[in-house]
């Protein structure tokens, strides 16, 4: 345990010295009126923040609640179009490969 001083000091005269440890930071003589500066001009006029608009997913019901609702899907509003995407798909099955007719909708406000 007697070892580990001599080695520490050892460590910091390899290294650097220990002249310039303990020394503090040179300072430039504008540094402090450059700070003043920015500080008194972070206090000029403010500009508006942005306003956001928040538009309900169902406009028509005009209350939250905190449960979970019964069914799946909601009644997409008056006017509103059902966009479709179909396409064919290969099926790998026992009796083998075959071709499916598969399809995707969506309602899309009108």
């Amino acid at each position: 345990m007697q070892w580990i001083a001599p080695l520490a000091l050892l460590g910091l005269l390899v290294l650097g010295g220990g002249s310039g440890l303990a020394q503090p930071l040179p300072r430039q003589p504008g540094a402090a009126a450059a700070n003043v500066t920015n500080l008194s001009a972070q206090s000029g006029p403010r500009q508006a923040r942005p306003r956001l608009r928040v538009t309900p997913r169902y406009p028509y019901r005009s209350y939250h609640s905190p449960y979970p609702l019964l069914y799946t899907y909601e009644y997409p509003g008056p006017k509103a179009v059902r966009q479709c995407v179909d396409w064919y798909a290969t099926e790998h099955r026992p009796s083998g490969t075959v071709i499916v007719p598969k399809m995707r909708c969506w309602w899309v406000p009108g």
